[in-house]
């Protein structure tokens, strides 16, 4: 039995990003896209200067603590190298180590 009536075109909400989508039955196909509302970010002019400024106070604060730690960084270098040193010259080795083609 062949249809009577026309088939018309559904619209399907995106569950992802909210936006409409009209779909052809028939073809299956989308037919046009209506994209979702953008939000706000901020409601008024006030938050956005404030989140500005704790953003400006955050980076601000990652720079001192990078710059503290280039400060520190040859000392804890040697201090690890010294480490690592005094580590090798407790354990020696003994024997001839071992390649890959020794285990063959």
């Amino acid at each position: 039995m062949a249809k009577s009536k026309v088939e018309q075109a559904f619209e399907v909400m995106c569950p992802d990003c909210d936006a409409i989508l009209k779909i052809d039955p028939v073809t299956h196909q989308v037919i046009s896209h209506t994209p979702a509302p953008k939000k706000r970010t901020f409601d008024s002019l006030s938050q956005a200067s404030a989140a500005l400024k704790e953003q400006d106070e955050r980076r601000d604060s990652l720079f001192r603590q990078s710059v503290e730690a280039e400060k520190n960084k040859d000392d804890l270098l040697s201090k690890k190298f010294a480490e690592a040193v005094k580590k090798a010259k407790e354990s020696p080795l003994t024997g001839k180590p071992l390649r890959d083609f020794d285990l063959d």
